[in-house]
Protein backbone atom coordinates (compact mmCIF):
# COMPACT_ATOMS: atom_id res chain seq x y z
CA UNK A 1 0.00 0.00 0.00
CA UNK A 2 1.30 3.62 -1.03
CA UNK A 3 1.04 5.28 2.30
CA UNK A 4 2.62 6.22 5.44
CA UNK A 5 2.26 5.14 9.08
CA UNK A 6 3.50 8.11 11.60
CA UNK A 7 3.16 8.25 15.20
CA UNK A 8 2.55 12.00 16.34
CA UNK A 9 3.26 13.85 19.47
CA UNK A 10 1.84 17.05 21.40
CA UNK A 11 4.59 18.70 23.35
CA UNK A 12 3.58 21.31 26.16
CA UNK A 13 6.91 23.55 24.42
CA UNK A 14 6.55 22.88 20.57
CA UNK A 15 3.28 21.83 19.83
CA UNK A 16 2.32 19.22 17.09
CA UNK A 17 5.64 16.70 16.51
CA UNK A 18 6.28 14.04 14.25
CA UNK A 19 8.03 11.02 16.28
CA UNK A 20 8.40 8.34 14.05
CA UNK A 21 6.77 7.39 10.61
CA UNK A 22 7.14 4.43 8.14
CA UNK A 23 6.92 4.83 4.43
CA UNK A 24 7.11 1.94 1.58
CA UNK A 25 9.60 2.77 -1.06
CA UNK A 26 9.74 0.51 -4.31
CA UNK A 27 13.12 2.08 -5.67
CA UNK A 28 16.28 2.06 -3.97
CA UNK A 29 16.52 3.84 -0.57
CA UNK A 30 17.87 6.80 0.11
CA UNK A 31 21.69 8.29 0.48
CA UNK A 32 21.47 7.73 4.41
CA UNK A 33 19.31 4.68 4.49
CA UNK A 34 20.58 1.15 4.64
CA UNK A 35 24.18 1.77 3.47
CA UNK A 36 26.96 0.24 5.89
CA UNK A 37 26.95 -2.72 8.42
CA UNK A 38 25.79 -2.62 12.09
CA UNK A 39 27.73 -0.53 14.43
CA UNK A 40 27.84 -1.22 18.20
CA UNK A 41 25.06 -3.56 18.79
CA UNK A 42 25.01 -5.91 15.82
CA UNK A 43 21.15 -6.44 15.27
CA UNK A 44 19.07 -7.83 13.39
CA UNK A 45 15.46 -9.42 13.86
CA UNK A 46 13.46 -12.17 11.32
CA UNK A 47 9.84 -11.21 11.76
CA UNK A 48 7.21 -13.75 10.57
CA UNK A 49 3.52 -12.10 11.12
CA UNK A 50 0.83 -13.72 9.09
CA UNK A 51 2.83 -15.47 6.35
CA UNK A 52 4.78 -12.16 5.88
CA UNK A 53 8.67 -12.27 6.34
CA UNK A 54 10.85 -9.32 6.28
CA UNK A 55 13.73 -9.15 8.01
CA UNK A 56 14.49 -5.65 9.99
CA UNK A 57 17.89 -3.89 10.86
CA UNK A 58 18.97 -1.57 12.84
CA UNK A 59 21.77 0.14 10.58
CA UNK A 60 23.91 3.59 11.96
CA UNK A 61 26.99 5.72 10.46
CA UNK A 62 29.82 7.53 11.42
CA UNK A 63 29.97 10.71 13.03
CA UNK A 64 30.68 12.67 9.65
CA UNK A 65 27.76 10.94 8.17
CA UNK A 66 24.97 11.32 10.99
CA UNK A 67 26.19 14.98 10.75
CA UNK A 68 25.70 15.57 7.42
CA UNK A 69 22.58 13.72 7.20
CA UNK A 70 21.47 15.71 10.14
CA UNK A 71 22.46 18.85 8.27
CA UNK A 72 20.00 18.09 5.16
CA UNK A 73 17.40 16.67 6.40
CA UNK A 74 14.08 18.62 6.29
CA UNK A 75 12.90 18.10 10.11
CA UNK A 76 12.88 20.22 12.45
CA UNK A 77 16.18 22.28 13.89
CA UNK A 78 17.83 21.19 16.57
CA UNK A 79 16.53 24.13 18.62
CA UNK A 80 12.97 23.18 18.19
CA UNK A 81 13.28 19.78 19.72
CA UNK A 82 13.01 19.06 23.62
CA UNK A 83 16.18 18.06 25.62
CA UNK A 84 15.05 15.44 26.94
CA UNK A 85 13.94 13.73 23.74
CA UNK A 86 10.38 14.15 24.24
CA UNK A 87 10.23 15.55 20.47
CA UNK A 88 12.89 13.06 19.46
CA UNK A 89 12.26 9.44 18.68
CA UNK A 90 15.76 8.08 17.04
CA UNK A 91 19.05 9.33 18.24
CA UNK A 92 21.32 12.13 16.31
CA UNK A 93 23.16 10.07 13.02
CA UNK A 94 20.65 6.78 13.36
CA UNK A 95 19.82 6.59 10.00
CA UNK A 96 16.51 4.33 10.72
CA UNK A 97 14.87 1.07 10.58
CA UNK A 98 14.67 -0.91 7.25
CA UNK A 99 12.79 -3.77 6.41
CA UNK A 100 12.79 -5.88 3.27
CA UNK A 101 9.95 -7.73 1.72
CA UNK A 102 11.50 -10.69 -0.20
CA UNK A 103 8.13 -11.56 -2.23
CA UNK A 104 7.63 -7.97 -3.95
CA UNK A 105 11.02 -6.59 -2.86
CA UNK A 106 9.67 -3.73 -1.32
CA UNK A 107 11.27 -1.78 1.41
CA UNK A 108 9.75 -0.24 4.27
CA UNK A 109 11.89 2.16 6.05
CA UNK A 110 11.27 3.90 9.07
CA UNK A 111 12.39 7.53 10.15
CA UNK A 112 11.78 10.39 12.02
CA UNK A 113 10.38 12.20 9.63
CA UNK A 114 10.55 11.47 5.72
CA UNK A 115 13.36 12.62 3.85
CA UNK A 116 11.66 14.39 0.68
CA UNK A 117 11.07 17.55 1.51
CA UNK A 118 7.46 17.21 -0.05
CA UNK A 119 6.88 14.13 1.78
CA UNK A 120 8.04 15.75 5.01
CA UNK A 121 4.92 18.82 4.51
CA UNK A 122 2.62 16.40 3.96
CA UNK A 123 2.83 14.23 6.90
CA UNK A 124 3.81 17.84 8.89
CA UNK A 125 0.66 19.09 8.12
CA UNK A 126 -1.70 15.93 8.75
CA UNK A 127 0.02 15.60 12.19
CA UNK A 128 -0.96 19.31 13.06
CA UNK A 129 -4.18 18.95 11.75
CA UNK A 130 -4.73 15.51 13.88
CA UNK A 131 -3.72 17.25 17.39
CA UNK A 132 -5.27 20.39 16.89
CA UNK A 133 -8.31 21.04 14.48
CA UNK A 134 -9.31 17.40 13.43
CA UNK A 135 -10.11 15.88 16.45
CA UNK A 136 -13.32 13.79 17.66
CA UNK A 137 -15.06 13.81 20.74
CA UNK A 138 -13.61 13.55 23.58
CA UNK A 139 -10.14 14.19 21.90
CA UNK A 140 -9.23 10.22 21.50
CA UNK A 141 -10.04 8.37 18.92
CA UNK A 142 -10.67 7.69 15.12
CA UNK A 143 -11.53 10.66 12.47
CA UNK A 144 -10.94 10.85 8.63
CA UNK A 145 -9.97 14.14 6.71
CA UNK A 146 -7.82 15.53 4.07
CA UNK A 147 -7.92 16.26 0.63
CA UNK A 148 -6.76 15.68 -3.19
CA UNK A 149 -3.71 18.03 -3.05
CA UNK A 150 -2.48 17.24 0.79
CA UNK A 151 -3.33 13.50 0.82
CA UNK A 152 -6.14 11.64 3.43
CA UNK A 153 -5.50 10.77 6.71
CA UNK A 154 -6.96 8.08 8.78
CA UNK A 155 -6.18 9.48 12.66
CA UNK A 156 -6.25 7.77 15.90
CA UNK A 157 -5.57 10.15 18.88
CA UNK A 158 -5.00 8.81 22.46
CA UNK A 159 -3.68 9.63 25.69
CA UNK A 160 -0.31 7.87 27.24
CA UNK A 161 -0.34 7.94 31.39
CA UNK A 162 2.53 10.37 32.15
CA UNK A 163 3.17 11.32 36.24
CA UNK A 164 4.83 14.23 35.46
CA UNK A 165 2.63 15.61 32.79
CA UNK A 166 0.05 18.58 33.22
CA UNK A 167 -2.99 16.40 33.73
CA UNK A 168 -0.98 13.05 33.96
CA UNK A 169 -1.10 12.32 30.35
CA UNK A 170 0.18 13.35 26.97
CA UNK A 171 -1.64 13.64 23.79
CA UNK A 172 -0.46 11.07 20.80
CA UNK A 173 -1.93 10.15 17.47
CA UNK A 174 -0.96 7.83 14.87
CA UNK A 175 -2.21 8.57 10.94
CA UNK A 176 -2.49 6.98 8.30
CA UNK A 177 -1.61 9.17 5.20
CA UNK A 178 -2.65 7.98 1.57
CA UNK A 179 -3.59 10.12 -1.71
CA UNK A 180 -6.36 7.29 -2.92
CA UNK A 181 -9.50 8.26 -0.77
CA UNK A 182 -11.72 5.06 -1.79
CA UNK A 183 -9.10 2.81 -0.67
CA UNK A 184 -8.42 4.36 2.94
CA UNK A 185 -11.96 4.35 3.33
CA UNK A 186 -12.74 0.90 2.49
CA UNK A 187 -9.97 -0.02 5.13
CA UNK A 188 -11.05 1.97 7.64
CA UNK A 189 -12.21 -1.20 9.85
CA UNK A 190 -8.61 -3.13 9.35
CA UNK A 191 -6.97 -0.22 10.05
CA UNK A 192 -8.78 0.83 13.14
CA UNK A 193 -8.21 -2.38 14.54
CA UNK A 194 -4.85 -2.75 14.27
CA UNK A 195 -3.87 0.66 15.34
CA UNK A 196 -6.13 0.47 18.25
CA UNK A 197 -4.22 -2.70 18.98
CA UNK A 198 -1.16 -0.98 18.75
CA UNK A 199 -2.02 1.72 20.87
CA UNK A 200 -3.72 -0.52 23.46
CA UNK A 201 -0.38 -2.05 23.67
CA UNK A 202 1.43 1.49 24.45
CA UNK A 203 -1.03 2.45 26.97
CA UNK A 204 -0.84 -0.66 28.90
CA UNK A 205 2.83 -0.15 29.35
CA UNK A 206 2.42 3.45 29.95
CA UNK A 207 0.10 2.65 32.51
CA UNK A 208 2.42 -0.08 34.69
CA UNK A 209 5.08 2.55 34.62
CA UNK A 210 2.62 5.52 35.49
CA UNK A 211 1.65 3.37 38.57
CA UNK A 212 4.70 2.43 39.25
CA UNK A 213 5.75 6.15 39.99
CA UNK A 214 2.74 6.49 41.74
CA UNK A 215 3.20 4.09 44.03
CA UNK A 216 6.88 5.15 45.13
CA UNK A 217 6.10 9.17 44.45
CA UNK A 218 2.66 10.30 44.70
CA UNK A 219 2.87 13.32 42.20
CA UNK A 220 -0.56 14.68 43.31
CA UNK A 221 -0.14 15.29 47.05
CA UNK A 222 3.20 16.54 45.85
CA UNK A 223 1.59 19.27 43.60
CA UNK A 224 -1.07 20.27 45.79
CA UNK A 225 1.75 21.10 48.17
CA UNK A 226 3.35 23.65 46.20
CA UNK A 227 0.25 24.92 44.80
CA UNK A 228 1.67 28.31 44.33
CA UNK A 229 4.55 27.06 42.88
CA UNK A 230 5.33 27.90 39.04
CA UNK A 231 4.30 24.40 37.51
CA UNK A 232 6.94 24.51 34.80
CA UNK A 233 9.79 24.87 37.72
CA UNK A 234 8.55 21.77 40.00
CA UNK A 235 9.10 19.65 36.94
CA UNK A 236 12.98 19.98 37.47
CA UNK A 237 13.27 20.16 33.19
CA UNK A 238 11.30 16.92 32.63
CA UNK A 239 8.15 18.41 30.75
CA UNK A 240 9.41 16.12 27.82
CA UNK A 241 9.77 13.28 28.52
CA UNK A 242 10.39 10.09 26.01
CA UNK A 243 7.86 7.32 24.91
CA UNK A 244 10.69 4.75 25.23
CA UNK A 245 10.75 6.09 29.10
CA UNK A 246 7.26 6.52 29.36
CA UNK A 247 6.34 2.94 28.19
CA UNK A 248 10.29 1.68 29.97
CA UNK A 249 10.60 -0.38 26.47
CA UNK A 250 14.27 0.25 24.80
CA UNK A 251 13.15 -1.54 21.59
CA UNK A 252 10.00 0.70 21.35
CA UNK A 253 11.38 2.17 17.93
CA UNK A 254 11.94 -1.31 16.86
CA UNK A 255 8.85 -3.02 17.83
CA UNK A 256 6.41 0.20 16.22
CA UNK A 257 8.70 0.09 12.91
CA UNK A 258 7.78 -3.70 12.78
CA UNK A 259 4.28 -2.97 13.41
CA UNK A 260 3.84 -0.50 10.89
CA UNK A 261 5.58 -2.45 7.94
CA UNK A 262 3.37 -5.03 8.57
CA UNK A 263 0.78 -3.12 8.80
CA UNK A 264 1.24 -1.12 5.38
CA UNK A 265 1.97 -4.55 4.22
CA UNK A 266 -1.09 -6.65 5.20
CA UNK A 267 -3.55 -3.26 4.52
CA UNK A 268 -1.99 -3.45 1.03
CA UNK A 269 -2.63 -7.27 0.53
CA UNK A 270 -5.77 -7.26 1.93
CA UNK A 271 -7.84 -5.37 -0.91
CA UNK A 272 -7.51 -6.58 -4.75
CA UNK A 273 -8.87 -4.47 -7.54
CA UNK A 274 -12.00 -6.56 -9.54
CA UNK A 275 -13.02 -5.60 -12.99
CA UNK A 276 -16.83 -4.59 -12.21
CA UNK A 277 -18.67 -5.87 -15.40
CA UNK A 278 -21.95 -3.87 -16.07
CA UNK A 279 -25.41 -4.89 -17.42
CA UNK A 280 -25.10 -8.15 -19.84
CA UNK A 281 -24.66 -7.99 -23.08
CA UNK A 282 -26.90 -9.21 -25.54
CA UNK A 283 -25.06 -12.22 -26.09
CA UNK A 284 -25.39 -13.01 -22.15
CA UNK A 285 -28.65 -12.58 -22.08
CA UNK A 286 -28.98 -15.04 -25.11
CA UNK A 287 -26.52 -17.72 -23.71
CA UNK A 288 -29.00 -17.58 -20.40
CA UNK A 289 -31.94 -18.19 -22.26
CA UNK A 290 -30.41 -21.20 -24.79
CA UNK A 291 -29.09 -22.64 -21.66
CA UNK A 292 -32.44 -22.43 -19.57
CA UNK A 293 -34.55 -23.70 -22.93
CA UNK A 294 -31.60 -26.98 -22.80
CA UNK A 295 -31.95 -27.24 -19.09
CA UNK A 296 -36.12 -27.15 -19.44
CA UNK A 297 -36.11 -29.71 -22.26
CA UNK A 298 -33.44 -32.11 -20.90
CA UNK A 299 -35.56 -32.07 -17.00
CA UNK A 300 -38.45 -33.08 -19.77
CA UNK A 301 -36.58 -35.94 -20.98
CA UNK A 302 -36.21 -37.56 -17.56
CA UNK A 303 -39.38 -37.15 -16.77
CA UNK A 304 -41.21 -38.70 -20.18
CA UNK A 305 -41.55 -42.46 -20.07
CA UNK A 306 -42.37 -42.37 -23.92
CA UNK A 307 -39.61 -44.02 -26.24
CA UNK A 308 -37.61 -41.41 -27.85
CA UNK A 309 -37.29 -42.07 -31.64
CA UNK A 310 -33.92 -41.07 -33.43
CA UNK A 311 -34.49 -38.26 -35.53
CA UNK A 312 -33.03 -38.21 -39.74
CA UNK A 313 -32.40 -34.40 -39.66
CA UNK A 314 -28.90 -32.74 -37.78
CA UNK A 315 -29.83 -30.61 -33.93
CA UNK A 316 -29.63 -27.14 -34.89
CA UNK A 317 -29.88 -24.73 -31.68
CA UNK A 318 -29.20 -21.20 -32.53
CA UNK A 319 -25.98 -19.68 -30.95
CA UNK A 320 -24.62 -23.02 -30.25
CA UNK A 321 -22.68 -25.32 -31.71
CA UNK A 322 -24.71 -28.49 -32.90
CA UNK A 323 -22.69 -31.83 -34.08
CA UNK A 324 -24.62 -33.87 -36.05
CA UNK A 325 -24.37 -37.87 -34.57
CA UNK A 326 -25.31 -41.10 -35.31
CA UNK A 327 -28.64 -41.83 -34.72
CA UNK A 328 -27.75 -43.64 -32.11
CA UNK A 329 -26.67 -41.10 -30.07
CA UNK A 330 -28.35 -38.13 -31.55
CA UNK A 331 -29.57 -37.70 -28.24
CA UNK A 332 -27.34 -38.24 -25.99
CA UNK A 333 -25.86 -35.40 -23.75
CA UNK A 334 -22.73 -36.43 -24.50
CA UNK A 335 -22.61 -36.00 -28.28
CA UNK A 336 -22.13 -31.97 -27.11
CA UNK A 337 -17.89 -33.25 -25.89
CA UNK A 338 -17.48 -33.47 -30.05
CA UNK A 339 -16.88 -29.79 -29.92
CA UNK A 340 -14.56 -29.92 -26.73
CA UNK A 341 -12.30 -32.39 -29.02
CA UNK A 342 -12.49 -30.88 -32.85
CA UNK A 343 -12.31 -27.56 -31.19
CA UNK A 344 -8.57 -28.63 -29.82
CA UNK A 345 -7.88 -29.99 -33.88
CA UNK A 346 -9.52 -26.37 -35.39
CA UNK A 347 -7.39 -25.57 -38.46
CA UNK A 348 -8.54 -22.03 -38.99
CA UNK A 349 -7.35 -20.28 -35.49
CA UNK A 350 -8.77 -16.76 -35.85
CA UNK A 351 -10.44 -14.57 -38.59
CA UNK A 352 -6.68 -12.86 -40.02
CA UNK A 353 -5.71 -16.48 -40.53
CA UNK A 354 -8.81 -17.16 -42.33
CA UNK A 355 -8.40 -13.69 -44.86
CA UNK A 356 -4.61 -14.69 -45.24
CA UNK A 357 -5.67 -18.36 -46.42
CA UNK A 358 -8.52 -17.32 -48.85
CA UNK A 359 -6.99 -14.35 -49.80
CA UNK A 360 -8.48 -10.72 -49.56
CA UNK A 361 -11.11 -10.83 -51.72
CA UNK A 362 -12.69 -14.06 -51.20
CA UNK A 363 -12.49 -13.37 -47.18
CA UNK A 364 -14.36 -10.24 -48.36
CA UNK A 365 -17.41 -12.06 -49.75
CA UNK A 366 -17.63 -14.60 -47.50
CA UNK A 367 -17.60 -11.89 -45.09
CA UNK A 368 -20.26 -10.03 -46.38
CA UNK A 369 -23.09 -13.01 -46.41
CA UNK A 370 -21.94 -13.77 -42.79
CA UNK A 371 -22.85 -10.28 -41.95
CA UNK A 372 -25.57 -10.30 -44.12
CA UNK A 373 -27.64 -13.35 -42.61
CA UNK A 374 -27.18 -15.19 -46.08
CA UNK A 375 -26.93 -19.16 -45.73
CA UNK A 376 -22.61 -19.81 -45.72
CA UNK A 377 -22.49 -23.31 -46.93
CA UNK A 378 -19.00 -25.56 -46.53
CA UNK A 379 -18.28 -28.56 -48.48
CA UNK A 380 -15.41 -30.48 -47.47
CA UNK A 381 -14.34 -33.97 -46.51
CA UNK A 382 -12.57 -32.64 -43.15
CA UNK A 383 -15.33 -32.32 -40.89
CA UNK A 384 -12.44 -30.56 -38.38
CA UNK A 385 -11.47 -27.76 -41.07
CA UNK A 386 -15.47 -27.17 -41.67
CA UNK A 387 -16.32 -26.49 -37.91
CA UNK A 388 -13.15 -24.40 -37.31
CA UNK A 389 -14.16 -22.42 -40.17
CA UNK A 390 -17.26 -22.05 -37.96
CA UNK A 391 -16.46 -21.33 -34.80
CA UNK A 392 -14.00 -18.59 -36.67
CA UNK A 393 -16.64 -17.22 -38.60
CA UNK A 394 -19.68 -17.00 -35.83
CA UNK A 395 -17.29 -14.50 -33.99
CA UNK A 396 -18.46 -11.68 -36.41
CA UNK A 397 -22.20 -12.19 -35.46
CA UNK A 398 -24.31 -12.00 -32.54
CA UNK A 399 -24.91 -15.08 -30.56
CA UNK A 400 -28.73 -15.43 -31.03
CA UNK A 401 -27.96 -14.84 -34.92
CA UNK A 402 -25.64 -18.09 -35.25
CA UNK A 403 -27.39 -21.62 -36.35
CA UNK A 404 -25.10 -24.17 -37.23
CA UNK A 405 -25.28 -27.64 -38.33
CA UNK A 406 -21.64 -28.73 -38.81
CA UNK A 407 -21.76 -31.57 -41.15
CA UNK A 408 -24.76 -32.95 -43.04
CA UNK A 409 -25.21 -35.61 -45.46
CA UNK A 410 -28.05 -33.50 -47.13
CA UNK A 411 -28.63 -29.74 -48.12
CA UNK A 412 -30.80 -27.62 -45.05
CA UNK A 413 -33.08 -24.94 -45.79
CA UNK A 414 -31.69 -21.51 -44.88
CA UNK A 415 -34.33 -21.02 -42.24
CA UNK A 416 -33.03 -23.93 -40.31
CA UNK A 417 -29.38 -22.57 -40.48
CA UNK A 418 -27.34 -19.79 -41.57
CA UNK A 419 -24.23 -22.40 -41.39
CA UNK A 420 -23.86 -25.20 -43.20
CA UNK A 421 -21.23 -27.88 -43.40
CA UNK A 422 -21.60 -31.00 -46.42
CA UNK A 423 -20.05 -33.55 -47.21
CA UNK A 424 -18.34 -33.04 -50.75
CA UNK A 425 -21.33 -35.44 -52.65
CA UNK A 426 -24.08 -33.61 -51.44
CA UNK A 427 -26.23 -32.43 -54.15
CA UNK A 428 -26.89 -28.48 -53.60
CA UNK A 429 -30.06 -27.26 -55.43
CA UNK A 430 -29.48 -25.25 -58.39
CA UNK A 431 -32.04 -21.83 -57.13
CA UNK A 432 -29.13 -21.64 -53.76
CA UNK A 433 -26.06 -22.18 -55.98
CA UNK A 434 -27.61 -19.18 -58.19
CA UNK A 435 -28.93 -17.45 -55.11
CA UNK A 436 -27.87 -13.82 -54.11
CA UNK A 437 -28.47 -15.09 -50.49
CA UNK A 438 -25.77 -17.51 -50.31
CA UNK A 439 -22.29 -18.67 -50.63
CA UNK A 440 -20.68 -21.48 -51.51
CA UNK A 441 -16.68 -22.91 -50.34
CA UNK A 442 -15.98 -25.69 -51.80
CA UNK A 443 -12.45 -27.50 -50.29
CA UNK A 444 -10.77 -29.07 -52.99
CA UNK A 445 -7.30 -30.88 -53.10
CA UNK A 446 -4.60 -28.28 -54.16
CA UNK A 447 -3.31 -29.22 -57.61
CA UNK A 448 0.11 -27.71 -56.98
CA UNK A 449 2.17 -28.37 -53.64
CA UNK A 450 2.01 -24.87 -52.03
CA UNK A 451 -0.42 -22.57 -52.82
CA UNK A 452 0.07 -19.92 -49.81
CA UNK A 453 2.66 -19.27 -47.62
CA UNK A 454 2.28 -21.59 -44.27
CA UNK A 455 1.05 -19.72 -41.51
CA UNK A 456 1.46 -22.10 -38.88
CA UNK A 457 4.26 -25.20 -38.49
CA UNK A 458 2.23 -27.72 -37.29
CA UNK A 459 0.59 -31.44 -38.87
CA UNK A 460 -2.51 -29.15 -39.73
CA UNK A 461 -1.35 -27.14 -42.53
CA UNK A 462 -3.56 -26.22 -45.18
CA UNK A 463 -1.21 -26.22 -48.05
CA UNK A 464 -3.07 -29.53 -49.34
CA UNK A 465 -6.05 -27.53 -49.82
CA UNK A 466 -7.59 -25.27 -51.94
CA UNK A 467 -10.76 -22.70 -51.26
CA UNK A 468 -13.08 -21.65 -54.29
CA UNK A 469 -15.73 -19.62 -52.76
CA UNK A 470 -18.69 -18.84 -54.85
CA UNK A 471 -21.76 -16.82 -54.72
CA UNK A 472 -24.82 -15.99 -56.99
CA UNK A 473 -24.52 -11.88 -55.82
CA UNK A 474 -20.45 -11.73 -55.85
CA UNK A 475 -19.71 -8.63 -53.92
CA UNK A 476 -18.05 -5.85 -56.14
CA UNK A 477 -14.50 -4.86 -54.97
CA UNK A 478 -15.67 -1.22 -55.32
CA UNK A 479 -18.73 -2.06 -53.11
CA UNK A 480 -18.34 0.00 -49.94
CA UNK A 481 -20.16 -2.43 -47.92
CA UNK A 482 -21.66 -2.27 -44.11
CA UNK A 483 -19.45 -0.20 -41.93
CA UNK A 484 -18.55 -2.57 -39.48
CA UNK A 485 -17.19 -5.33 -42.14
CA UNK A 486 -14.75 -1.72 -43.31
CA UNK A 487 -13.65 -1.96 -39.62
CA UNK A 488 -13.47 -5.44 -39.15
CA UNK A 489 -11.01 -5.88 -42.00
CA UNK A 490 -9.05 -2.36 -40.95
CA UNK A 491 -8.45 -4.49 -38.06
CA UNK A 492 -7.37 -7.52 -39.36
CA UNK A 493 -4.96 -5.74 -41.24
CA UNK A 494 -3.23 -3.74 -38.75
CA UNK A 495 -0.20 -6.26 -37.91
CA UNK A 496 0.65 -4.02 -34.32
CA UNK A 497 -2.59 -5.50 -33.55
CA UNK A 498 -2.39 -8.95 -31.53
CA UNK A 499 -5.36 -11.65 -32.06
CA UNK A 500 -6.38 -11.11 -28.90
CA UNK A 501 -6.89 -7.47 -29.27
CA UNK A 502 -9.04 -8.38 -32.72
CA UNK A 503 -11.14 -10.38 -30.66
CA UNK A 504 -11.50 -7.49 -28.19
CA UNK A 505 -12.32 -5.36 -31.37
CA UNK A 506 -14.83 -7.41 -32.48
CA UNK A 507 -16.38 -7.53 -29.14
CA UNK A 508 -17.03 -3.64 -28.99
CA UNK A 509 -18.12 -3.75 -32.57
CA UNK A 510 -20.55 -5.92 -32.07
CA UNK A 511 -21.84 -4.12 -28.68
CA UNK A 512 -22.00 -0.93 -30.56
CA UNK A 513 -23.93 -2.38 -33.76
CA UNK A 514 -26.67 -4.27 -31.15
CA UNK A 515 -27.31 -1.01 -29.93
CA UNK A 516 -27.94 0.41 -33.03
CA UNK A 517 -30.34 -2.63 -33.35
CA UNK A 518 -32.34 -1.83 -30.03
CA UNK A 519 -32.56 1.80 -31.05
CA UNK A 520 -34.43 0.71 -34.37
CA UNK A 521 -36.23 -1.98 -32.66
CA UNK A 522 -37.51 0.21 -30.08
CA UNK A 523 -38.06 2.77 -32.88
CA UNK A 524 -39.93 0.64 -35.22
CA UNK A 525 -41.70 -2.34 -33.64
CA UNK A 526 -42.66 -0.86 -30.33
CA UNK A 527 -43.41 2.62 -31.76
CA UNK A 528 -44.65 1.80 -34.99
CA UNK A 529 -42.94 4.85 -36.71
CA UNK A 530 -43.49 5.76 -40.21
CA UNK A 531 -40.58 5.44 -42.53
CA UNK A 532 -39.66 8.96 -43.05
CA UNK A 533 -38.82 8.63 -39.33
CA UNK A 534 -37.19 5.62 -39.56
CA UNK A 535 -34.76 7.04 -42.25
CA UNK A 536 -34.22 10.48 -40.00
CA UNK A 537 -33.15 7.47 -37.33
CA UNK A 538 -30.71 6.17 -39.83
CA UNK A 539 -28.94 8.89 -40.75
CA UNK A 540 -28.46 9.64 -37.02
CA UNK A 541 -26.97 6.33 -36.43
CA UNK A 542 -24.82 6.01 -39.32
CA UNK A 543 -26.52 3.40 -40.69
CA UNK A 544 -28.61 4.97 -43.86
CA UNK A 545 -26.84 2.97 -46.27
CA UNK A 546 -28.56 -0.12 -47.74
CA UNK A 547 -25.77 -2.64 -46.68
CA UNK A 548 -25.94 -1.39 -43.30
CA UNK A 549 -29.97 -1.68 -43.15
CA UNK A 550 -29.87 -4.93 -44.28
CA UNK A 551 -27.37 -6.17 -41.64
CA UNK A 552 -29.67 -3.70 -38.82
CA UNK A 553 -32.40 -6.11 -39.55
CA UNK A 554 -30.66 -9.35 -39.62
CA UNK A 555 -29.14 -8.32 -36.39
CA UNK A 556 -32.90 -7.61 -35.03
CA UNK A 557 -33.46 -11.45 -35.11
CA UNK A 558 -30.56 -11.76 -32.43
CA UNK A 559 -32.31 -10.25 -29.94
CA UNK A 560 -32.56 -11.63 -26.68
CA UNK A 561 -36.07 -12.60 -25.07
CA UNK A 562 -35.48 -10.65 -22.64
CA UNK A 563 -34.92 -7.40 -23.78
CA UNK A 564 -38.18 -7.59 -26.20
CA UNK A 565 -40.17 -8.54 -23.24
CA UNK A 566 -38.87 -5.62 -21.15
CA UNK A 567 -39.20 -3.05 -24.21
CA UNK A 568 -42.90 -4.02 -24.19
CA UNK A 569 -43.76 -4.06 -20.13
CA UNK A 570 -42.41 -0.25 -20.48
CA UNK A 571 -44.72 0.33 -23.54
CA UNK A 572 -47.61 -0.97 -21.78
CA UNK A 573 -46.91 -0.02 -18.09
CA UNK A 574 -47.72 4.29 -18.89
CA UNK A 575 -51.41 2.75 -20.59
CA UNK A 576 -52.18 0.56 -17.52
CA UNK A 577 -50.90 3.90 -15.09
CA UNK A 578 -53.63 6.29 -17.29
CA UNK A 579 -56.35 3.89 -17.76
CA UNK A 580 -56.03 3.84 -13.42
CA UNK A 581 -56.15 7.21 -13.35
Amino acid sequence: MNAIVALCHFCELHGPRTLFCTEVLHSPLPQGAGSGDISGQNEQAEEEEGGIQMSSRIRSHSPAEGASADSSSPGPKKSDMCEASGCRSLAGGHPGYVSHDKETSIKYVSHQHPNHPQLFSIVRQACVRSLSCEVCPGREGPIFFGDEQHGFVFSHTFFIKDSLARGFQRWYSIITIMMDRIYLINSWPFLLGKIRGIIDELQGKALKVFEAEQYGCPQRAQRMNTAFTPFLHQRNGNAARSLTSLTNDENLWACLHTSFAWLLKACGSRLTEKLLEGAPTEDTLVQMEKLADLKEESEGWDGSEEEVKPSSQPDVVEGQELSKCSPETSLMPDCNSWNVAHRRLSVFRSLRHMRQVLGASAFRMLAWHVLMGNQVIWKARDMDLVQSAFDVLRTMLPVGCVRIIPYSDQYEEAYRCNFLGLSPHVQIPSHILSSEFAVLVEVRSATRSSLYPTLFDDEQSLNKYEFVVTSGSPVAADRVGPTILNKIEAALTNQNLSVDVVDQCLVCLKEEWMNKVKVLFKFTKVDSRPKEDTQKLLSILGAAEEDNVKLLKFWMTGLSKTYKSHLMSTVRSPTSSESRN
